[in-house]
């Protein structure tokens, strides 16, 4: 995409597990990424998770994927989440591909049980920022050991789609997090 845009230099960003997308794509562009921006992601990148625990989070969605996909995004999102906004995503994400939706996830879900998820990170000098609801704690220590910079800006009682829920919020929040990284590439 940089290329076909006549990109030279790039900040990404990837909402939930688009997190370890833009990490790999800052590995195969290592002089074309000025930062990261998480979305609602890389809140903990030592997350300590077993293959077990990795199977009982999935066995719901593999017996039935849309009501377990819809089971297992419910607990994201806010109660306080306007309805329609609530029954679009829930809507949205039950709609994936089963195969593909399952095979993402437990890629992604993989690379924290094999330590790949931090090792990445140690091949990645740019700064990296997420933007977040208060949902999940951030390691910040964790992420500090493999990171070259990390911080985090953290919107309370937000929930997973904080840009949908809370797009002004956000997106003050998401400028936030870009003039933080270009004033440190300068």
């Amino acid at each position: 995409m940089t290329e076909a845009t006549g990109s030279r230099s790039v900040i990404l960003i990837g909402h939930s597990m688009g997190g370890p997308v833009i990490a790999e794509a800052a590995r195969l562009m290592p002089n074309k990424v000025l930062g990261l921006i998480g979305v609602d992601t890389l809140e903990n990148i030592e997350y300590p998770m077993t293959r077990e625990e990795l199977n009982q989070m999935i066995a719901p969605l593999e017996k039935d994927f849309q009501t377990g996909s819809r089971q297992f995004v419910k607990e994201m999102i806010s109660p306080r989440t306007d309805p329609l906004i609530r029954e679009w995503i829930l809507s949205d994400m039950s709609a994936a591909p089963p195969s593909v939706a399952l095979s993402a996830m437990k890629e992604m879900m993989s690379q924290y049980i094999t330590g790949e998820a931090a090792k990445i990170f140690d091949e990645i000098r740019v700064p990296v920022i997420t933007v977040k609801g208060d949902l999940w704690p951030v390691n910040y220590e964790a992420n500090r050991r493999h990171m070259f910079s990390f911080d985090a800006i953290v919107l309370k009682d937000a929930d997973h789609f904080l840009m949908l829920d809370r797009p002004e919020e956000f997106n003050s929040a998401l400028e936030k997090a870009i003039i933080k990284i270009t004033k440190k590439i300068k």
